[in-house]
């Protein structure tokens, strides 16, 4: 991996460590959905605005209805799982679960990639579990629903990604692949029609008692602008340069960083549990991406 790379993967993953947060700030405020709905449809119009300024050509190749049906899955679904948990859930705990991403996609790749799932990985899925339910049990928080419903929207939101992961490397960089901004924009275009009749229905039926201060739109334009619209740009660029699997795992350095903005920002309380969930999903991830050993090769010395 090149040096570029990491440094995308690092930039990457303290934006996202920031997503959990600023969720955390909006969703109690709003609701799931219009935090969901928002995030999307800002980072929508953020990037509509960043490429008619950089004068990009907006030739989706004949992809537009393809890469809009992917925001669906990666985009417009985590996003309101992700805004469910942050209901119930500090953002270091939404951030640790967001680390099962890549044994989500080890998963994925077996069952329907035609991906080989050694020992190794296979180990690794069930060391990784092992480390949510550590955390799940062992940290700051009661033991209770709230918490079971809130850790099930996360993996849920993980399994869209492992999915998404696969799709995006098979549909968009076939026939030359895609500009990674226009899959960014056409992804956010998707997940915002997903989401717009959501969005109305819970207008209509259950509006939200406020619709909060300067500090709740000011962290929506940075979860639309920045953890959306910029990020997304980064991460099909990942997509495209190193592959699925391996843009997956910006999701294990992305836990320090939602843990350090939630504490440093939020005051959210820290626990050895976090050690403890996070160095099994860390063993798990290791067992799960580490090279494959090369075999020997024979020399006939005849």
């Amino acid at each position: 991996m090149s040096p570029v790379d990491i440094f995308r993967m690092l930039s990457l993953a303290a934006i996202w460590g920031a997503s959990f947060l600023f969720m955390r700030v909006i969703a109690p405020v709003i609701g799931s959905v219009p935090t969901a709905f928002f995030r999307v449809s800002i980072a929508a119009a953020g990037l509509l605005v960043i490429l008619g300024l950089m004068r990009i050509s907006r030739d989706f190749k004949g992809k537009l209805k393809t890469v809009m049906l992917l925001g669906v899955i990666n985009s417009g679904l985590p996003a309101t799982l992700y805004s469910v948990a942050a209901q119930v859930l500090p953002a270091g705990y939404s951030a640790i679960f967001n680390a099962t991403t890549p044994l989500m996609g080890v998963l994925i790749g077996a069952l329907f990639f035609s991906e080989k799932l050694t020992i190794a990985k296979f180990s690794g899925v069930f060391l990784g579990l092992f480390g949510v339910g550590v955390l799940t049990r062992a940290g700051p928080m009661a033991f209770d629903l709230q918490l079971l419903m809130g850790a099930l929207a996360c993996l849920l939101a993980t399994t869209c990604y492992g999915f998404a992961g696969f799709l995006a490397r098979r549909w968009l960089d076939q026939v030359g692949g895609l500009d990674p901004r226009l899959s960014a924009l056409g992804s956010m275009l998707g997940a915002t029609l997903f989401l717009l009749p959501l969005f109305a229905f819970s207008i209509i039926s259950a509006p939200p008692l406020s619709w909060g201060g300067w500090n709740v739109w000011l962290s929506l334009l940075g979860l639309g602008l920045g953890c959306t619209a910029f990020a997304y740009i980064i991460y099909f660029r990942l997509l495209s340069s190193i592959g699925p699997v391996k843009s997956m795992t910006v999701t294990f350095m992305i836990p320090p960083f939602g843990v350090l903005w939630g504490a440093l920002l939020l005051d959210e309380p820290l626990s050895m549990a976090h050690v403890y969930g996070g160095v099994l999903i860390a063993a798990a991830l290791w067992l799960v991406l580490k090279p494959a050993a090369l075999k020997p090769v024979e020399v006939n010395t005849r």
